[in-house]
């Protein structure tokens, strides 16, 4: 799917690296030709967007699905896939089957399972995976406990210079744990686990990190211990970054009170205090990306008791619109939102795209920020329902999308 004439989109807010400009773009053979100030030439195609933002395609880094209805609804055009699949990504023609798996109208960038069957013991081979298509590597839905292999895998990862995804819960602590501990836990007589399973994570990986000299991004960071060990990581110098989805700052343990099971995530909803530090950490650069760590379950995973159920949430849909909430209440602006949905997550993964600049691949989402709409998981385009903000009204919705330039229906 190539793009057949230039298309100019005028009369909108645009949404560059420098901040709003009010103008459009020209998108020439799937790339970005200009931006700003412009008019349509001899030829081209036209699309007025008064009234609505131009921003670049949403960048969601670790997906566990691929749901293109889904994706495309919620602004997604390219999507960093998490190792988690059956079988795990521990295999160059694995992770080059899934590099293919949504052209030409999503871009999907495998990360590679960081060891073999993501058990945690043996590195899986990751150079293959990087020439087969790997833009990063994963340790998965878990941690890696041995500290041995950990190093191993940045150093590793630091000579291939691809970025560490990693995931910030100590196993040990953590167990079957099924909510945070506190008086919520408590009341609902869940299994759970301490808050400080995730610092103690961090604090590890982190002390590796500046040993290697590796790329690591922490895909979520959701207390504030964690988030004042990353604060304080990037403040002397360490190569990290840090993520986290919208469930974390929108909800607290208090969303799992009547034994929801779309509130039954990984990690677990935390305490207030802590949704509030997330807050502050996006607002102040500690966070750098949002995703929204898609993971549709079906009723087979989620209509079980809460501790039995299946981690995740279908979030591809209400990414975007839970983002602008933090707009609308001042913590962050328009530019710094995509800063956090494309640019940060598109750097991370090395591909030219997650902005608004000449030269860029054409990757466009055109939205209206204002549109209100009621979450309804009843008429979500995604293989499955369950979101936790079932219910929410909301503000904001993608009203047109290009990949490479073209239209995606």
């Amino acid at each position: 799917m190539k793009q057949q004439r230039p298309l100019t989109i005028v009369n909108g807010r645009v949404v560059t690296p420098d901040g709003l400009v009010d103008g459009g773009l020209r998108l020439v053979d799937g790339a970005i030709a200009s931006v700003g100030s412009i008019e349509a030439q001899d030829g081209d195609e036209t699309l007025d967007a008064r009234g609505q933002v131009i921003a670049p395609g949403l960048v969601d880094l670790g997906v566990f699905a691929i749901d293109k209805p889904a994706f495309h609804f919620g602004g997604i055009t390219r999507a960093a896939l998490m190792p988690d699949q059956s079988p795990p990504l521990d295999y160059p023609s694995r992770v080059n089957l899934m590099a293919k798996s949504g052209k030409p109208d999503l871009w999907v960038h495998p990360l590679a399972a960081a060891t073999c069957d993501l058990k945690g013991a043996q590195l899986a081979e990751i150079a293959l995976m990087k020439d087969a298509g790997a833009r990063g590597v994963a340790t998965g839905r878990r941690w890696v406990a041995d500290s041995g292999v950990m190093l191993r895998l940045l150093q590793y990862a630091a000579m291939l210079d691809l970025v560490v995804v990693t995931h910030a819960e100590d196993g040990g602590l953590v167990g079957s744990a099924a909510a945070t501990a506190g008086e919520m836990a408590t009341r609902l007589g869940l299994p759970s686990a301490p808050a400080e399973a995730e610092a103690l994570a961090v604090a590890r990986d982190l002390a590796l990190a500046e040993i290697s000299g590796a790329r690591l991004h922490f895909r979520q960071v959701t207390t504030r211990a964690s988030l004042e060990l990353v604060r304080s990581a990037k403040a002397r110098g360490v190569n990290v970054t840090a993520g986290v989805t919208p469930a974390h700052f929108m909800l607290s343990d208090l969303a799992t009170a009547d034994f929801r099971t779309f509130a039954r995530l990984s990690p677990p909803l935390r305490l207030d205090a802590d949704r509030k530090a997330v807050i502050e950490a996006i607002g102040d650069g500690t966070i750098d990306v949002i995703a929204s760590g898609h993971d549709p379950r079906g009723a087979e995973d989620k209509r079980l008791p809460y501790a039995d159920a299946a981690e995740g949430m279908a979030g591809a849909e209400t990414l975007l619109a839970m983002t602008l909430t933090l707009v609308r209440d001042e913590v962050i602006d328009l530019p710094r939102a995509f800063d956090l949905l494309a640019r940060n997550p598109a750097r991370l993964l090395g591909v030219n795209a997650g902005e608004l600049r000449m030269g860029f691949e054409a990757d466009v989402a055109l939205i209206d920020p204002e549109k209100p709409w009621i979450i309804d998981r009843r008429e979500m385009k995604s293989t499955a329902d369950n979101t936790p903000f079932d219910g929410q009204p909301t503000q904001g919705r993608v009203t047109a999308l290009f990949k490479g330039g073209v239209s995606v229906d």
